[in-house]
């Protein structure tokens, strides 16, 4: 067996001229049979024959068999043809099944061709569903045609408009790094960082429990109020320039700014902050009269507020409406005392002689990473030993946000859970200032225009009262993810070199983008806005 295997010789024809058998090796039995299609080097291998195989042609509404079918070298075509053979269907006629894929055709048809009344002289059209023989009314004579393509493109994918940045980015500026909220998003960390006070300036007034027996039916009116507000920036703080002197931390912030940057994945309009980097320190700011002052009205809605300057539900208009109606809305609901329940070391910001709101400001550190973190907290009120934070949303068209009056005694959840999808942005803010200042409880009021068409007048609706941590989880808030983020922005601004930068939203984008400025640089809001 050893000896006929040693004597075994493998014969292998070489085919010069191209790719497999030469013609002169080929069987005469097999030279005339066309087996076999012309192949190429590059071609991947598969059958040599294929009779079952059949090609599909994508038409209208599906895909149907080409009626020849199978690979067009094994198709026998005729070349000659008979002029005088015909076919001949002796099969029955038969009626096409009204279960097709045209057979909602009559009846939209019938829907489109609605298109206001035909006769000038009538209020009625004589083609709208005409398969029912019903006629149009004339109160429906001058609405646009609801189902036409156009029309559902331009509602539900309407013409998407530019929004002008927060400032306007100059040629001096020079660009350092783009932060993608996808990136952002995925960032966690593994134990919250735990607050340590460092000082408490103001005064506390206590919450009025009547407002949780507010109904509809047992509304009260927004009161005016002549209370001073302030919205000092970090680097005029003289309590956090005490800190600065004594060496106190690295990084010196305010809520107001932390509740940005903690949640910005979840922001749609425009903002930007300040940075200062000096030395080992760092400090976020604001600029004057930014959008930092003023709150934010259906930001994540589908359907976002008119966008004309003129109308009083432009989106600035509202944000300032907003802000006043917090403001009111937040000493108004507090029990009138000759003395504040609670007072701290003297207001920070107050001057001699002005009457300011009851609030307290909490001064917290937090070693965030390889940082120390100060910033200053706002604390609206308290009831007995709980600390509040004190907000409220406002209604300015019922047609919009359903009608508070007539839902909010029985379905105060249901109106939280559009407010939630439309405010998403907001809310989270609103439970990161309460986290951050340690209150222990959220008031959350709601106030409506006493008439839609008038922003200065507005009542009380009623009010909710939420656990923060627990609010939290309710509005899906991830607070590990928060405080990720923050520590990875602080963690980027800190590999700087020392200058002066900012931190702008991208208008259309999820991104952040941080420009390094020019020294001396006097960053100018924009006259768009």
């Amino acid at each position: 067996m050893a000896a006929e295997v040693s004597n075994f010789v493998l014969s292998i024809e070489d085919n010069e001229d191209g790719w497999g058998p030469s013609s002169a090796t080929v069987p005469d039995k097999f030279k005339d049979v066309p087996y076999y299609a012309p192949y190429n080097k590059g071609d991947k291998l598969g059958k040599a024959a294929d009779w079952q195989q059949r090609e599909f042609k994508q038409n209208r509404g599906g895909y149907s068999k080409d009626k020849e079918g199978g690979n067009a070298m094994f198709q026998f075509y005729s070349t000659e043809e008979d002029s005088s053979f015909t076919t001949v269907d002796s099969s029955k006629n038969q009626t096409k099944s009204r279960y097709g894929a045209k057979r909602f055709q009559n009846k939209y048809q019938n829907v489109r061709q609605f298109r206001g009344p035909t006769n000038q002289n009538s209020g009625w059209s004589q083609t709208a569903s005409a398969g029912r023989g019903k006629q149009a009314p004339r109160k429906h004579q001058n609405l646009p045609n609801r189902w036409t393509q156009q029309t559902i493109t331009t509602k539900r994918f309407g013409e998407v408009k530019r929004r002008e940045p927060s400032v306007q980015v100059q040629e001096s500026w020079t660009l350092v790094e783009d932060i993608e909220f996808t990136r952002l998003n995925r960032l966690s960390i593994d134990t919250e960082p735990q607050p340590e006070d460092l000082k408490k300036c103001g005064s506390l007034e206590s919450y009025d429990k009547s407002f949780d027996r507010v109904t509809s039916r047992t509304e009260r009116i927004l009161e005016k109020s002549d209370r001073v507000f302030f919205s000092v920036t970090t680097s005029e703080d003289p309590i956090i320039k005490q800190f600065v002197s004594d060496d106190v931390g690295e990084v010196y912030a305010t809520d107001a700014i932390l509740k940005y940057l903690m949640v910005c994945t979840r922001s749609i309009y425009p903002w930007d902050v300040l940075v200062h980097r000096e030395g080992e320190r760092l400090f976020l700011d604001k600029r004057d009269k930014s959008q930092f002052d003023f709150l934010t009205v259906n930001e994540t809605s589908q359907e976002p507020p008119d966008d004309a300057k003129e109308s009083i539900n432009s989106p600035s208009n509202l944000g300032k409406e907003a802000t006043w109606i917090n403001q009111l809305f937040s000493q108004q609901v507090l029990a009138k005392s000759e003395k504040p329940t609670v007072q701290y070391e003297p207001n920070p910001f107050q001057q001699e002689g002005e009457n300011v709101s009851a609030t307290a400001y909490r001064y917290r550190k937090w070693d965030v990473g390889d940082y120390t973190l100060v910033a200053r907290t706002e604390i609206d009120g308290i009831f007995g030993e709980n600390l509040l934070t004190i907000k409220c949303q406002n209604e300015f068209d019922p047609k919009v946000q359903g009608d508070w009056r007539k839902t909010i005694d029985a379905q105060k959840g249901s109106i939280l859970a559009t407010e939630l999808k439309n405010n998403s942005y907001k809310l989270a803010q609103w439970t990161i200032q309460a986290l951050l200042a340690g209150t222990d409880n959220i008031k959350l009021g709601y106030v409506s225009r006493a008439n839609p068409r008038d922003p200065t007048n507005h009542i009380i609706l009623g009010t909710q009262d939420y656990k923060p941590k627990e609010f939290a989880q309710q509005i899906s808030l991830n607070m590990k993810n928060a405080w990720a983020v923050l520590k990875y922005l602080i963690d980027k601004c800190m590999a700087q070199p020392p200058g002066e930068y900012i931190l702008m939203r991208d208008p259309e984008r999820g991104v952040l983008k941080l420009f390094a400025l020019p020294q001396g640089e006097v960053v100018k809001n924009n006259d768009s806005q």
